[in-house]
């Protein structure tokens, strides 16, 4: 039976039948779940509101738990809460009444309209017809953003426990517009994959470079750190001295969907079984701490 919107949970965790691998993957944009109020108060149609959204990322990604990783998917839109920001990184020209001290008010994020509480989709188009008010935001932050963050904490805690330490592969994809050519194998084409490490500090160089090789052997075009080098997820939770690394993957959408429907195309399935035999590939000859358990010795 199919769930209804308000049966849809904000958030779900994919589990393998045991987790064999100290590999956390997270898809925190691909949430589709738009509810009739959000849609009633915004000034653009549901399709307009979706471009935004990592379409079909969870779904690219959902054979990991079969190699032994979880999956943390969330279910509500990047649109109406975007857990890939600070807490309160919200633009005050969206608001009726004054912020508090603490939000943060004048980041990058925020001066492109694409804060905690996102003032414009993708392509630059506001949300709303009028201003929220303060109380709006804080709900939607405090319902969605700070369990969101409290699971993926929570993930990353066990899985580092277990094994001695987390990888955690941060799950995205990228407007094929927004991609400009880059030199790839002496020429100039727009990269396929774009790999984020926040320029070496968010993850082990060893993990990253095994990553995209095995990317590049399977002949996707492959590039690091620009113009995506890891958002706040991966920032916060890399933190390669504590034995916690993050990648960012970044897929461009022209591989798998028509950007304008948001429909997939007969890509979607040709990549997905490519990314789960990259990651298992990955999983397999990554240096041994990385190496997946026995089940004998669980």
């Amino acid at each position: 039976m199919q769930k209804t919107l308000q049966q849809i949970p904000d958030f779900e965790i994919s589990w393998p039948d045991v987790q064999t691998c100290p590999v956390v993957f997270n898809s925190p944009h691909s949430g589709a779940n738009y509810q009739p109020d959000f849609i009633a108060a915004s000034r653009l149609s549901a399709l307009a509101l979706r471009k935004s959204e990592d379409s079909f990322v969870n779904e690219l990604f959902s054979s990991m738990p079969d190699l032994g990783c979880p999956l943390l998917t969330a279910n509500f839109p990047r649109a109406y809460v975007d857990v890939n920001r600070a807490p309160w990184e919200l633009d005050p020209k969206m608001f009726s009444d004054p912020l508090p001290s603490y939000v943060e008010t004048k980041t990058i994020r925020v001066a492109a309209g694409l804060g905690t509480i996102a003032r414009n989709v993708s392509e630059n188009e506001k949300i709303y017809h009028k201003k929220l008010k303060f109380a709006e935001a804080r709900a939607r932050i405090e319902r969605y953003y700070f369990p969101y963050h409290q699971a993926l904490g929570q993930l990353i805690s066990s899985t580092r426990e277990k094994f001695g330490q987390t990888v955690l592969i941060d799950c995205h994809s990228m407007p094929s517009s927004a991609v400009s050519p880059i030199r790839i194998n002496n020429q100039r084409q727009k990269p396929d994959i774009i790999l984020g490490d926040r320029y070496g500090t968010s993850c082990h160089s060893e993990y990253i470079d095994h990553l995209e090789d095995i990317f590049d052997r399977v002949g996707l075009k492959t590039t690091r750190n620009k113009p995506y080098a890891g958002g706040f997820i991966t920032r916060s939770y890399g933190q390669p001295s504590q034995s916690v690394h993050a990648i960012q993957v970044e897929i461009n959408r022209n591989l798998y969907m028509d950007e304008k429907t948001m429909a997939k195309t007969e890509g979607f399935e040709p990549l997905k079984h490519s990314l789960t035999a990259i990651f298992k590939d990955f999983l397999q000859t990554a240096p041994q701490t990385m190496q997946p358990t026995s089940l004998a010795a669980e």
